[in-house]
């Protein structure tokens, strides 16, 4: 069984420990994001900063009857905020005429479709100096929510799309295609009026992607799975739903790059919040949307759903009694209910409209195409200048005495600084960063990951990351230098796309005086550990210097293989390259304390005698330090394994292990070999492995590290190589 958000974690241990024997040097084969030049530089010139803010606002003006009124200028319309009169410096008019002329219709299959390997990602690109690409085009925008939809809905969502793009769109309009499968919003498609190329993408999409993200109910109608009790999976929902509201949001600022109107149509099978964290979330995709000028059209992609009142054949039937007195059937509707109600809402307060309990769900595009008719552009730069984050209040009236109706935004939150940011704030900056695709490299990070197997199933995960004390900005605090650093991650299944686990830890780190002095050029290392089953992931984690709000990014992908299977080998954990033990009492911030720390503490192979390996990640080493070399041997798994194939009993024997030291061809250093018997009172008959190599004995240079375990008896062996750095 896979782990998923239901499943509680059963090791987690977080640590922040200064670390005195780093360097600044990286190989190449190490990941690092981001490099900024350290303040007061000597080609540091002052200068002179002025911000302006553009303000636009899209008005549409009708008569009585309805009909655009065109031919009005700058002169025409009043703009105030908050009251106070503002200078209208752009005045565009936008004609949208309903009665465009329908592209030709090309019958399906006799298009030129290009069917592409790999969907590539763009970005929704404004208009250049001078360059007139938007003017008198009606902006759609279809956003697929991959994470909603089951298989049926996501057909039924591209085959719409697909029959609004052969028979409905117009010359007006222009069409961008946005994707969100639960990691990141993509961008597939800039606006364009290639209906063969937007039709190429939307054949290329593949259907069942992204559901991880699926509604997974935690109520009197949930499915009776047989699993044992775990942790409430309701609270992490609320962390998926907050994800994919969050997505949208991001889609919206993207699209407010563009001056015009937008209107975003959202394919999803409904959208349930879960308490306040929830509505705080929706108020802040709302907010995001009616800044960028995009309003939301919600279509349900379930269309007309007649269910039994407990559920189909999909899912499981439901257990307890709830099943017999009506509790699951009424769980099942207002679920359902609810899931449409924010779908409605979030149309409502955008300015869009809801598709809702109607299977022509192309009507849902034609809506949004017909609403969107004759409007002006008018900017202003604000005379408040302000950088609170509160709501300024947008009034724009004709200065004549024509009689019209008036349609454009009420106002818009000001934008804030980081130093005003409210705790809320802070924490959707993270979890916006988490989302996106693009990486942030404000801060430099680098990490290491490893894996020790713990029993037949499970593997215990040290993750050590490293950021440079000198990009990290210390805060007086309460008298104390502090160094105040928020993690936030997630690790996802590559094979199904689920989320495993989520990262999140807010590490104020107190430091004295001393410490603080060494920071400035010294690295700083947050460790934390996770139980995994073996399986290919990826894992994402940010960074975040709390005084500044500058982020570092990290991604990458890693691999724990299934020991039990490995028979011609011996099996062994990841090896762990160290230039420093440290006492657990100096780490400067511990998430775990008492009884819960001493005993993922124990759990931790890279905790011994109260003291902690402290992984290089970076694999430059001094030579006035020594080097230490850690790693575990299993027998355990083989053991068993030629037993059942031999029918003999298994036999422990003892390993001879080494590390050697080559550059190129020629071997530059070999330690002694030492030979290590398993315990044979543990499950794996685990073999741990220690070796303190003393590299004052070789010249500074590039190396490649080799570690060999040999097992004499069964005639097996396991070799491990990775390049280091020597530095004087």
């Amino acid at each position: 069984m896979r782990m998923t958000f239901s499943m509680p974690m059963r090791l987690t241990l977080a640590t922040c420990v200064v670390v005195f024997a780093g360097s600044r040097c990286l190989p190449a084969g190490a990941q690092l994001t981001g490099q900024n030049k350290p303040v007061g530089s000597a080609d540091q010139a002052a200068t002179i900063k002025v911000t302006s803010r553009l303000i636009i606002e899209a008005v549409g003006v009708k008569d009585k009857k309805g009909n655009p009124i065109e031919g009005l200028s700058a002169k025409d319309f009043t703009i105030t905020e908050d009251g106070v009169a503002q200078t209208i410096k752009i005045c565009e008019h936008n004609a949208l005429t309903e009665d465009a002329t329908p592209l030709p219709v090309t019958p399906p299959g006799e298009e030129n479709v290009k069917i592409y390997n790999r969907l590539a990602r763009t970005q929704i690109a404004p208009e250049a100096a001078g360059e007139i690409r938007y003017k008198d085009h009606r902006l759609l925008a279809l956003y697929f929510d991959m994470t909603t939809m089951g298989q049926a809905e996501q057909f039924r969502a591209l085959d719409a799309a697909q029959k609004f793009i052969r028979t409905q769109m117009t010359s007006a309009d222009l069409v961008a295609i946005l994707r969100y499968s639960g990691s990141s919003v993509d961008i597939l498609q800039d606006f364009s009026a290639d209906r063969n190329h937007l039709l190429s993408i939307l054949q290329t999409m593949v259907v069942g992607e992204g559901q991880e993200g699926a509604e997974m109910a935690n109520d009197d109608s949930s499915s009776d799975t047989g699993a044992a009790f775990g942790q409430d999976d309701s609270e992490f929902n609320i962390f998926t739903t907050d994800r994919q509201l969050a997505a949208l949001q991001t889609a919206a600022e993207a699209l407010g790059r563009l001056n015009e109107k937008k209107s975003l149509i959202y394919f999803a099978s409904g959208l349930n919040l879960n308490g306040l964290d929830n509505q705080a979330q929706l108020v802040a995709t709302e907010q995001a949307a009616i800044r960028a000028g995009v309003s939301f059209w919600t279509i349900d992609a379930r269309g007309l759903v007649a269910s039994g009142p407990l559920g189909d054949a999909s899912q499981g039937s439901q257990g307890g009694s709830a099943m017999y007195t009506g509790g699951a059937a009424s769980a099942m509707m207002s679920r359902f209910a609810r899931s449409q109600d924010t779908l409605y809402q979030l149309a409502l307060d955008t300015g869009g409209k809801a598709l809702l309990d109607n299977n022509d769900l192309d009507r849902g595009i034609v809506n949004a195409q017909h609403a969107d008719s004759d409007y002006y552009i008018l900017g202003y730069y604000t005379s408040n200048t302000a950088v609170n984050g509160k709501f300024r209040k947008v009034k724009v009236t004709l200065n004549s005495e024509m009689a019209a109706n008036l349609d454009f935004r009420q106002g818009y939150f000001g934008e804030k600084e980081w130093g005003k940011f409210t705790t809320a704030d802070k924490e959707r900056q993270l979890e916006d960063a988490l989302m996106q695709g693009d990486p942030w490299t404000e801060l430099t990070i680098a990490m290491e990951i490893n894996y020790f197997q713990l029993n037949k199933a499970d593997y215990f995960v040290p993750i050590m990351v490293k950021i440079p004390g000198s990009e990290l900005v210390l805060a007086k605090k309460r008298g104390a230098e502090q160094a105040t650093i928020d993690f936030v991650g997630e690790i996802k299944d590559d094979y199904g796309g689920t989320t495993v686990t989520n990262i999140r830890d807010f590490v104020p780190a107190k430091l004295s005086d001393k410490t603080a002095a060494e920071l400035a050029k010294r690295p700083i290392e947050y460790s934390t550990g996770y139980t995994l089953m073996p399986g290919k992931y990826t894992i994402k984690v940010l960074a975040r210097d709390d005084a500044t709000g500058r982020i570092g990014t990290f991604q990458t992908s890693f691999v724990i293989p299934n020991l039990n299977k490995e028979t011609k080998r011996v099996a062994i954990s990841s090896v762990v390259l160290s230039g420093q033990r440290a006492p657990m009492t100096e780490a400067i911030y511990n998430a775990s304390k008492g009884k819960e720390q001493a005993k993922e503490a124990a759990a931790d192979p890279l905790i011994q005698n109260g003291e902690k390996l402290i992984p290089s990640v970076t694999r430059v080493f001094s030579k006035g330090r020594s080097m230490y070399v850690f790693l575990q041997a299993y027998e355990g798994a083989t053991a068993a394994s030629t037993a059942r194939q031999t029918a003999t009993p298994p036999s422990v024997k003892p390993l001879i292990a080494f590390v050697s030291f080559y550059q190129g061809q020629s071997k530059v250093y070999e330690t002694q070999p030492v030979e290590v018997s398993p315990n044979p009172n543990t499950e794996l008959k685990t073999a741990p492995l220690n070796f303190t190599v003393d590299l004052s004995q070789l010249p500074p240079g590039k190396y490649d590290c080799q570690v060999t375990v040999l097992d004499p008896t069964g005639e097996k062996g396991a070799f491990w190589q990775a390049p280091i750095l020597l530095v004087p």
